[in-house]
Order: C-alpha cells, then sequence, then structure tokens
C-alpha cells in the first residue's frame, strides 16, 4: 500500500539508464578480442543478444520498439562483418537485413498472428465471458468448488482462446463480481484466493497446449528450422498435459490450503453469474458460427498427423479466413484492428530471427559450451543436466517478463546444447522439456502478462502470490524431473 512518503516523491524514471547500459554492454562485447573459435558475425550476434537481455529484462523500452532497434543493429552490425562463407568481403546491410527479417516467413509466427484473430474473435463475441460463467454457474457456491471452477474455466479455454493475456481478462473480472456480490472489498482473502487461482492455472495450461502460449511458437520454429521436425498438436498434448492435470491439482489444494477465504460460502454468487449471463441474452449466432469454427479447428488440431496432413498454422489460417468472410463470419477488419495487439506478431518475429542467427553465426554454439561446458553437462547423467537446466531457466525467469523473450533468448543456446552433450537422447524431447520450464510463471507477478493483468486488479499482494509461488514452482520443477525419468522415457520423448 502506498504511504504519503511515497506518493509524495515521485518513482524515479530508470528506463535512459537501462538503454545506455544496453548500448553499454553492446560495445563491450564488440570490443572484446574475438576468439578464435568464433567467427565475427557470430561475436557481434552475442552482442546484440546481450542487448536485447538487457533491454527485455528491464522493460527500458516496449518490446516492440527493442525489436525495431534489434533489426537496425543486425543490419548494421552484421552487415559490416565479414561473411562467413566468403571472409574476404562483407555480409553487407541488404543481406543483413534479410536476416534480421527472416522471421517474418517462419511458419510459426504465420500461427501466432492466426492465434491472435481466435482470440479477437472471441473477445469480440464475447464467447470466452459466456463460457466462463457457464462453468461458473454449474459448480456451486462453496469457495472450494468456485476454487475448482475457476481451475476448470481455466482448462476449457486453453482449448479455444490462445492467449493466456486474453484468458485471464476473461475469468478474473467474473471472479471479483462475485467477491463483490459477498460485500467484500476485492483485496480480500477470497478475492486474492479466487484471482490468483485463475492465473495459475493460466500458466500450467501455457505449458500443457500447445496453441496456448506465445512462447511455445517460438520453441516449435526454433525446432523446425534446425531439426527439421515438427511436433504435432497432439503430440504435444500427449506430451505436457499429465504434467498440467496433475499441477491443477496440486494448485486446488495449494491454493484452498494456503489462503483461507472470509467465508465457505458466496452467497448471491448463483445469482450474480446467472445475472451477467442474462445481460449477455440468448447466444447469438455469431457465437454460435465462432463454436462452430473453434470445435473443428480444435478437431483437426488434435488430429494432425493422424486422420489428415494439414498442419497446425494451415488450419488456423483457413479458419481466420472464415471467421473474416463476409456473412458466415464473425466479425470484419475494422473491429480486428482495435483488437490485435500488433507488436506482438512483430517481436516474435524479431526473436525467432534473432535465435536463427545465433544458431547460423555459431554464437549460440560458442556461448553453449562455454556457459554449460564449465559445468561439466557433456559428462552428466540426462536427468541430472536436466535438473540443473530447468533450475537454471527458472531462476533466469525471475528477469524476464515475458516469456517469448526468454524463449527467443535461451531455446537456440538449448538447441546448440544439443550437439555437445555425448549423451543418447532426442533432441527435440530435451528441447521440449526446458520449454516447459520457460513458461513457468509461477513465482512472481512480474513472471508472466497475466499475472501482471491480475495484480492490476489490487486483489492480492506480491507476497501472497510468492505464497502460492514457490510450492508451484518446487512441485513442478520435482515433477518434471519425475517425468523425465519415466513417463517421457516411457513414450518417447527423451
Amino acid at each position: 500500500m502506498e504511504t504519503a512518503e511515497t506518493i509524495a516523491r515521485p518513482k524515479r524514471n530508470l528506463k535512459p539508464y537501462w538503454i545506455t547500459l544496453a548500448f553499454i554492454v553492446l560495445v563491450v562485447i564488440l570490443l572484446l578480442p574475438n576468439p578464435t573459435d568464433l567467427p565475427v558475425m557470430g561475436q557481434r550476434a552475442l552482442a546484440i543478444l546481450a542487448f536485447a537481455v538487457v533491454l527485455w529484462m528491464t522493460e527500458a523500452v516496449s518490446y516492440p520498439v527493442s525489436s525495431a532497434m534489434i533489426i537496425g543493429l543486425v543490419a548494421i552490425l552484421l552487415g559490416l562483418a565479414p561473411d562467413m562463407a566468403n571472409p574476404d568481403v562483407l555480409l553487407g546491410t541488404k543481406a543483413a537485413l534479410k536476416l534480421a527479417l527472416g522471421g517474418f516467413s517462419n511458419s510459426a509466427v504465420a500461427l501466432v498472428a492466426a492465434a491472435l484473430f481466435l482470440a479477437a474473435a472471441m473477445q469480440a463475441t464475447n464467447l470466452h465471458k459466456r463460457l466462463a460463467l457457464f462453468i461458473l454457474s454449474k459448480v456451486g457456491v462453496k469457495t472450494g468448488a468456485i476454487v475448482f471452477g475457476a481451475i476448470i474455466v481455466s482448462i476449457v479455454l486453453a482449448f479455444f482462446v490462445p492467449s493466456a493475456t486474453a484468458r485471464a481478462g476473461a475469468v478474473v473480472p467474473i471472479l471479483l463480481g462475485m467477491v463483490a456480490a459477498f460485500g467484500l472489498p476485492h483485496n480480500s482473502r477470497l478475492g486474492a484466493l479466487l484471482v490468483i487461482t485463475a492465473v495459475q492455472s493460466v500458466s500450467i495450461w501455457n505449458i500443457g497446449i500447445k496453441t496456448g502460449a506465445a512462447q511455445n511458437m517460438v520453441a516449435i520454429g526454433f525446432i523446425e528450422n534446425e531439426f527439421g521436425e515438427s511436433v504435432s498438436w497432439g503430440a504435444w498434448f500427449l506430451y505436457a498435459a499429465p504434467w498440467s492435470i496433475i499441477m491443477s491439482v496440486v494448485l486446488y489444494f495449494v491454493m484452498t490450503r494456503l489462503i483461507k477465504p472470509e467465508t465457505q460460502v458466496v452467497e448471491g454468487g448463483k445469482e450474480l453469474i446467472q445475472g451477467q449471463l442474462k445481460e449477455l441474452g440468448p447466444m447469438k449466432s455469431s457465437e454460435k458460427r465462432l463454436i462452430i469454427v473453434a470445435i473443428t479447428l480444435l478437431l483437426f488440431w488434435s488430429t494432425e498427423e493422424i486422420l489428415h496432413p494439414f498442419d497446425t498454422t494451415t488450419v488456423t489460417l483457413i479458419a481466420i479466413t472464415i471467421l473474416l468472410a463476409p456473412k458466415i463470419g464473425v466479425f470484419d477488419w475494422k473491429t480486428v484492428e482495435k483488437l490485435i495487439p500488433w507488436g506482438t506478431i512483430i517481436v516474435f518475429a524479431v526473436g525467432i530471427a534473432l535465435g536463427t542467427i545465433l544458431l547460423d553465426t555459431q554464437g549460440a554454439q560458442w556461448l553453449s559450451n562455454k556457459v554449460f561446458g564449465a559445468m561439466g553437462l557433456e559428462n552428466m547423467p540426462i536427468l541430472a543436466t536436466i535438473a540443473l537446466l530447468s533450475l537454471f531457466n527458472i531462476l533466469i525467469h525471475l528477469g524476464f517478463a515475458s516469456a517469448t523473450s526468454l524463449s527467443s533468448a535461451l531455446i537456440p543456446i538449448f538447441i546448440a546444447l544439443t550437439t555437445t552433450i555425448s549423451l543418447d537422447v532426442n533432441d527435440v524431447g530435451f528441447v521440449l522439456i526446458q520449454q516447459f520450464v520457460i513458461s513457468f510463471g509461477f513465482l512472481l507477478p512480474i513472471s508472466a502478462p497475466q499475472n501482471m493483468l491480475a495484480y492490476g486488479t489490487g486483489s492480492f499482494t506480491v507476497k501472497d502470490f510468492i505464497k502460492s509461488g514457490v510450492p508451484l514452482t518446487i512441485i513442478g520443477y520435482l515433477l518434471i524431473l519425475l517425468m523425465s525419468a519415466t513417463y517421457w522415457k516411457w513414450i518417447g520423448l527423451l
């Protein structure tokens, strides 16, 4: 809570200092002697990565602005570097710019864009809100039942709304409305319990479903580029959903035991939900069409490479075309323009491009050898390797507000690591497991956008969030190790 002193003394703007620090880090790395086992382009790519990481961790500029800066630096610094294929000539800014913009041609970027359109369709029709209200209307008025309902809502929406922030934005206001209906303030124990449960469940199912979060598409993009393999929607679900199901059960028991609400029964909660459903009115024809498209899309996703040859991106783009079509669609382009966070697409594409540049210039391989080679990972058993990398992943996530940016920075390094470890493992599975851990956003409100959205409601404190985040992170980490030793080996992921 703010005191009179903190209100009177404005918060100092440190962003110019962070931007300055990012450029200092960039220049220092550029001025370091070039290692003999690292191409000049590789060293410059690592300098740009360090620059990006400082901006991403400090949020000195918005993510789209940082992306524009990265494009400019790639074009200039790599353009003026010796061409790896012919060191006697410079690569040239035109060729370097092509590398910087290469991420826009990646199919994973098209899938992220299509997913944003799908989320916008849900918002435009309010179908996600209707789904959430319908589920909550069926669970009862006991607080334990509402906690269970909040988890179920997050799970169901994860299948149809490929945006963690949109899912949280649908369910959090409803839960706070139930708290208000009981006459409690939004920052009551009940408010904290319900809202934290909802956003933690959103984070859990970011892992369980391939289309649940943009950072998953980052990993898929790199995997397709480097290994020439794709991970179907159904395969991802087979790998990750059991982890998410177990963690959803864990979440229920952690939340109901750690945060004790003021009441065990939310009197009037059911009436409030029924009233909100009544306000929405009868289901509109646009909602019915969206349901048909969403269920059809889910069927195509889940049967990819089993019943048909169409990949996730292609069927999603076709679905968006139908949703935008006159007469049979659910919204028009003017509506879409206002609902799509266009900067997300730019950030995603540039992140993919930067990661690909790191791999193509051998910067990722060199960094992987120096960092993880010093840890002796190449001689460790696979479970110990996963344990150390996962712990590293969790700790570094404390400085990142965006899992998408974290994936852009780390997945290329993990891919490079697969070339140095001597163990006979499935490289794709090894990288995927680390991607699952990258999506851990349980510890702090700043760890994920959906957490920040919920924190902005003032319904809980940082201490409340950490109280639930610590056990969830520890249990989730141990479950990653357990499944690495058992289930994922049995089904061939490792």
